[in-house]
């Protein structure tokens, strides 16, 4: 029963977020776009884990202590409402027959119906490829306890607290905790941490009534899969063929450092990885189609991404030169070029200023640990032929990186790698590349992004008439 209780308490913090971006959707006029579903679905998983984790911090501010009845009825009762009042809007009369023609209108939109021929054996068997990994995965993060280092001294020591506590009782560093009276503080490696990572862990365990060291961390099973809908969507909304876009989704869920941190669940920087390239596409598709729900949606992922991981501080602000040039493509040459002018003028300043930055220090000098970065991308079996693949479609979409349909992404992942090498080469992140402990965590919260602007630049460069192809 414990089992059943954790799933459906998920599947219904899930349902939550699908009805939730259902409901800021204005009813269609036209058909759904090719791939709105799967986004839908994928989307609607963060959105629902996010919204979850601010219950419970209100509920924690208000005394109330955290169990099934407090955290998951008003959840229930939103996901109902939002999910009733959606369908009287989208389908009218909202009588049965209706619900099933949204059913099947919804299994048509994946994809795989449309193909024939080969194509669609293709999909099929990519999809089964993508099916039994999934499989493995979630066979591994349901028999094996909290593992890696952080997990058990950074982030499931809250959750462990928090659960037996029934709320969020506060948490300092050693000096703040041996100053403080006996109970006032609990204690571990990283009390300034951001807390949601740690309430989806609180949540499993007040669902299975235990804290289980293997059963707490489904959630991360449950970011993959959802991942993989909200990618294949997000390249159907970018015309893509099913089996490429399904092909995309495979490229990211098969990197093998994703993979481990589905595995070896606890570590913040799946989610991480995942909110931001979604936060990413939402403004891009905001940019694109000007939908008040595409908004509402990029805002709270951005929001999400800060309340995650702290340099999600950072990294949000590597989204905002791409989508300054998706709301102005006339101008996207220029705001490339103000980019590159602006981070060479914070990177000079930065490193000759001894300061400490989301817990990194800078003024160190330039010190790239190019042998460990090459290793770590190149040769290492962490990333499949990602980064291969990245510079390959590079050098071969040159001329199509900066056109109104790719610049925007293209300077969002220009920011991202900066971000990255500014890290590596002037803060003390650097020694921790020389033995492989950073550079793989930190690159995953770009890798997702990093995959999408690699198929979507080589799908362009392919498709592009060859008389305007050095068009920009």
């Amino acid at each position: 029963m414990e089992i059943v209780a954790l799933w459906t308490g998920w599947l219904l913090v899930w349902a939550l977020g699908v009805a939730v971006i259902a409901l800021m959707r204005s009813p269609p006029a036209t058909p759904v776009d090719a791939g709105e579903v799967p986004f839908l679905i994928g989307c609607g998983w963060f959105l629902g884990q996010f919204v979850l984790t601010l219950w419970m911090r209100l509920l924690s501010a208000a005394g109330v202590p955290f169990g099934v009845m407090t955290i998951g009825a008003p959840v229930a009762a939103v996901a109902l409402v939002a999910g009733w009042i959606g369908a009287r809007r989208s389908r009218g009369t909202g009588g049965i027959a209706g619900l099933l023609d949204g059913v099947q209108s919804a299994v048509r939109s994946l994809g795989g119906s449309s193909l024939g021929g080969l194509r669609r054996m293709a999909w099929l068997a990519l999809l089964g490829w993508i099916a039994l990994r999934l499989a493995i995965l979630l066979f591994e993060v349901t028999i094996r306890p909290l593992y890696p280092w952080d997990a058990w001294t950074q982030w499931a020591t809250k959750a462990r607290v928090w659960y037996a506590m029934g709320t969020m009782v506060p948490f300092a560093g050693a000096p703040e905790w041996f100053a403080l009276p006996t109970g006032a503080a609990y204690f571990d490696a990283a009390p300034h941490y951001p807390a949601t990572i740690p309430l989806t862990q609180v949540w499993s365990a007040t669902l299975l009534g235990q804290f289980d060291d293997a059963l707490v961390n489904l959630p991360w099973w449950l970011t993959a899969l959802a991942l993989a809908f909200a990618i294949y969507g997000s390249l159907r909304f970018r015309r893509m063929t099913p089996l490429a876009a399904l092909a995309g989704a495979w490229i990211v869920l098969s990197l093998p450092i994703l993979d481990v941190h589905v595995a070896l669940a606890g570590y913040a920087d799946l989610a991480m990885a995942a909110y931001l390239t979604l936060a990413a596409v939402a403004w891009l598709r905001y940019a694109d189609q000007r939908s008040p729900a595409d908004l509402a949606l990029a805002v709270l992922l951005s929001v999400a991404c800060v309340l995650i991981k702290n340099p999600g501080k950072a990294w949000i602000l590597t989204l905002v030169p791409g989508v300054a040039a998706a709301f102005l493509p006339r101008y996207r040459l220029a705001f490339a070029a103000l980019f590159v002018a602006a981070a060479a003028i914070v990177a000079f300043v930065l490193a000759q200023t001894s300061l400490t930055i989301l817990g990194y220090r800078t003024g160190t000098g330039f010190r790239m640990p190019w042998r460990s970065l090459a290793e770590a991308y190149f040769a290492f079996a962490n990333w499949h032929l990602l980064l291969c693949g990245v510079v390959a479609v590079g050098l071969l979409a040159w001329r199509r990186l900066l056109h109104p349909t790719l610049a925007p992404l293209t300077i969002t992942i220009a920011a991202g790698l900066v971000f990255l090498a500014f890290g590596f080469a002037f803060t003390n992140a650097g020694a921790w590349v020389e033995d492989q402990a950073t550079v793989n965590r930190a690159t995953l919260h770009l890798a997702p992004l990093l995959a999408l602007w690699m198929i979507l630049a080589f799908h362009d460069w392919s498709h592009a008439p060859s008389a305007s192809a050095g068009d920009n």
